[in-house]
């Protein structure tokens, strides 16, 4: 009956670290909590720019900043500023072997066991309103039909302007006649969410059009007194704010991985198989026995397809069945060295290059672009280094990714 019990015996039985082993705390104190003048040689500075994090209200590790500017009639600039974790995360030091084995964060109802020492995940690596911070950026220019036309990524320095919520940029895009104080406080930043609206709007279409399945699962979010009793349970929120920045990461994901895999050198992709057959049939079979349409066969299925099914329940009691028994049906998503794209998206590119502080993959490739961007791929075999130890970061990346998965389910089922 002791608090927290329950959960920490989840831990111990999916063997996930608690505590940072005392040489991995040590290494963290010594990272700075500042940036020296001499660190900004070779960066691109975007200082000046209203650059804003969009995240949840509670969150304190700020990986992903975002600006957008309208170019012409049609045309947008979007850049996805990360922090540049890997600056402070040396290959093979002491932090880095520590976040391999974690592989991920892992968010549990009453506590988070990060891949990094809060020291970086909420200091120097956050990206915090007003401070300066060393950023990987990918700065696109989209076109009115969604679509990247041009891209460059860029070492940079950024200060956040305006540290923001889902809540408050839903609430200024959603009913800004329900909150005149919102549109005061935020009247410089409101033309740019309004362009961000846009921007995300023509990504979505774009991203439909060449058929990406889209399940629409509210994860739960569980709300624990002090006892770690759950008081209450809500799905977390998805809404205009949440959707917009998740069509900002998946079109800087998908434009680094394009980018790496056409030059091909060696990288770490975020793949998505065809779903088997076998397991696929059998879903199709059941769906056709409950009189809705389905034209492929299974061995033919496209993520259109899927879509397609799930766009004609939409709001019928079978719903939330059918689409549960089509998202079992799916193949697992995993790492690896090869580009064989995302079936789910419907993407040939696609790699996860937005949240370093949290996912080892992220950290991973931001050492392969930086090498690449200051031109030492070439130099000391490099490139054969990054080859030959792609396979097991992408092998140990998935295992841990699955560990956590399931830890996080438990934990959410015990709750509920």
């Amino acid at each position: 009956g002791d608090v927290g019990l329950e959960i920490l015996s989840i831990i111990k039985q999916n063997d996930l670290p608690l505590e940072f082993p005392p040489q991995v705390i040590e290494a963290s104190k010594r990272v700075p909590k500042s940036i020296k003048q001499s660190e900004l040689e070779g960066r691109r500075d975007l200082r000046d720019l209203p650059i804003v994090t969009v995240d949840g209200d509670d969150a304190k590790d700020l990986d992903d900043a975002v600006y957008v500017k309208q170019l012409g009639k049609d045309e947008f600039l979007l850049g996805v500023h990360i922090a540049d974790v890997s600056y402070y995360v040396k290959e093979n030091a002491v932090l880095d072997k520590e976040a391999r084995e974690r592989g991920t964060s892992v968010y549990l109802p009453d506590r988070v066991i990060p891949m990094l020492p809060k020291r970086l995940s909420n200091g120097i690596c956050s990206l915090n309103e007003g401070q300066e911070r060393l950023a990987l950026s990918c700065i696109m220019t989209i076109n009115e039909k969604g679509r990247v036309i041009g891209h460059q990524i860029a070492e940079t320095v950024i200060r956040v302007d305006r540290r923001m919520t889902y809540t408050a940029v839903n609430a200024i895009l959603t009913e800004p006649e329900a909150h005149p104080e919102l549109l005061e406080e935020y009247h410089e930043l409101v033309p740019m969410f309004r362009q961000m609206q846009e921007l995300s709007a023509l990504i979505r279409s774009c991203r439909k059009e060449r058929g990406a399945i889209d399940f629409e699962f509210p994860e739960s979010k569980v709300i624990l007194d002090a006892e770690g009793t759950p008081v209450e349970i809500r799905p977390y929120p998805s809404n205009v704010a949440t959707r917009m920045i998740e069509d900002f990461m998946l079109m800087a994901n998908e434009t680094v991985a394009e980018e790496y895999c056409t030059r091909e050198i060696p990288f770490l992709y975020r793949t998505h198989d065809k779903p088997d057959g076998d397991r696929m049939e059998a879903t199709l079979t059941l769906i056709r026995e409950q009189g809705i349409k389905v034209e492929k066969r299974s061995h033919e299925i496209t993520p259109g397809e899927v879509q397609k099914i799930l766009t004609s329940i939409e709001g019928t009691p079978e719903e939330p069945l059918i689409s549960r028994l089509l998202l079992r049906s799916m193949a697992r998503a995993i790492y690896t060295p090869e580009c064989s794209g995302h079936f789910g998206l419907a993407a040939s590119y696609y790699c996860h290059f937005t949240s370093p502080i949290r996912r080892y993959p992220d950290l991973q490739i931001h050492r392969i672009i930086k090498d690449d961007l200051r031109g030492r791929l070439d130099k000391g075999g490099r490139i054969g280094k990054y080859s030959s130890i792609l396979q097991h970061v992408a092998e140990q990346s998935s295992a841990m990714e699955q560990r956590a998965a399931e830890a996080e389910r438990e934990a959410v089922k015990l709750k509920k």
